[in-house]
């Protein structure tokens, strides 16, 4: 069996940190990611609102498709695009994904690792997962 990697997505871009990770759940590994409402996506803030709220105004309350409003259910959303989660492969690679808003007691003791293609530039404009989340209607307590 696999060793889980730990992966921390403070500070990482999320399309970055995404198609990475996504390439790694296709080789094999096991990942589980931690701290996902800290993850940035780069862009004018008016512009990344806008892009989210249309894909959440696309949702139908019976039919879907059904866009997440957390952070950690978004970044896993995201990691599931650039798979083939549709065919046996992708399903099983999707399943050795675990997301998480914060870091859970049971991976405290583990080291969480950086991904240097993944980081963010400096001097752009961003936006925080959580601050997305909030403004989409997730709860007040999930960005702190």
């Amino acid at each position: 069996m696999n060793i889980m990697k730990v992966i921390d997505a403070n500070g990482h871009v999320l399309g970055r940190l995404a198609s990475t990770v996504a390439k790694r759940l296709i080789e094999g590994e096991e990942i589980a990611i931690v701290n996902a409402e800290r993850a940035i996506v780069i862009g004018n803030k008016d512009m990344i609102l806008s892009r989210y709220r249309k894909k959440v105004e696309l949702n139908h309350p019976r039919k879907g498709p059904k866009f997440p409003r957390n952070p950690d259910q978004i970044l896993k959303r995201t990691i599931r695009g650039m798979i083939p989660y549709q065919q046996p492969s992708g399903r099983e690679a999707y399943r050795r994904l675990k997301v998480y808003m914060g870091v859970p007691p049971e991976l405290k003791d583990r080291r969480a690792r950086k991904v240097n293609a993944a980081l963010k530039p400096p001097a752009v404009d961003f936006m925080h997962l959580g601050e997305i989340s909030v403004a989409l209607g997730a709860r007040k307590e999930v960005f702190q």
